[in-house]
């Protein structure tokens, strides 16, 4: 099957009607550099570039994550918003042969850019939708992955993109988390790297002053997850079954 790339413009409804399909006004004012300019994008979707930014541990973190699903990742897949690097095709790269991955953004470009890493054959369908309302089934996965996105969101559309993820995923399903986490006391990015969250990434320190089971909807309050931390506590994974 070849790449499914629904293609948009900034307006237009869902394939399936709906509201107008917009970029957030947060994601427009804070992270148009990063996100929507091409520059930016060709900036930064650069593996050395991506491995800068998490100070030389992206692939540790892309591997924990992935290897939560197992090898060969089977059923449906969903990963919330694009990444910069390998980390989509390393994921595609490890389904198994009747495995699917859908992909979402809410961003025209960030999807061509991922449409033009994954190789052809690869069962993966691209969406332009909104982490808020991702227009799936109830229990429509059988795992989802949020990879470094929830400290780019306000704490509203935070809580409102995981209880999306939790809606559409099955019961017994897997949701996999990889963000940031407030370091241990003794690490020095606790002093050095604070004051660059604030101005470019606004929303990150959220992350440091509560867990990410904070903003996890009612109904995953007491659910089975295990958590771990890396790099001196900089990281976190949390993984919770539904």
């Amino acid at each position: 099957m070849r790449i499914a790339v629904e293609t948009w413009r900034v307006g237009t409804t869902d394939a399936k009607g709906g509201s107008p399909v917009e970029i957030p006004a947060y994601l427009r004012q804070v992270y148009w550099w990063a996100y929507i300019h091409p520059r930016g994008v060709r900036l930064f979707d650069r593996q050395w570039v991506t491995n800068l930014i998490l100070f030389g541990n992206f692939a540790r973190l892309r591997e924990a994550a992935l290897a939560e699903f197992g090898v060969p990742v089977t059923g449906r897949t969903l990963q919330v918003a694009c990444v910069y690097g390998n980390f989509t095709p390393k994921l595609a790269a490890k389904m198994a042969p009747d495995a699917t991955l859908d992909v979402v953004d809410i961003v025209p470009a960030q999807l061509n850019n991922v449409a033009a890493k994954v190789p052809d054959g690869a069962a993966v369908a691209l969406h332009r939708r909104d982490a808020t309302d991702l227009r799936f089934a109830d229990g429509n996965f059988d795992q989802v992955v949020l990879f470094f996105l929830l400290h780019e969101q306000p704490e509203d559309v935070r809580r409102r993109s995981l209880a999306e993820a939790w809606r559409v995923l099955r019961p017994g399903g897997k949701l996999v988390i990889m963000d940031y986490h407030r370091p241990k006391w003794w690490h020095p990015l606790r002093y050095l790297f604070a004051p660059i969250l604030r101005v470019l990434e606004p929303f990150a320190l959220d992350l440091w002053a509560h867990e990410l089971p904070a903003w996890l909807p009612a109904p995953a309050a007491g659910s089975p997850s295990t958590e771990r931390q890396f790099f001196g506590g900089l990281y976190q994974l949390l993984v919770v079954s539904k």
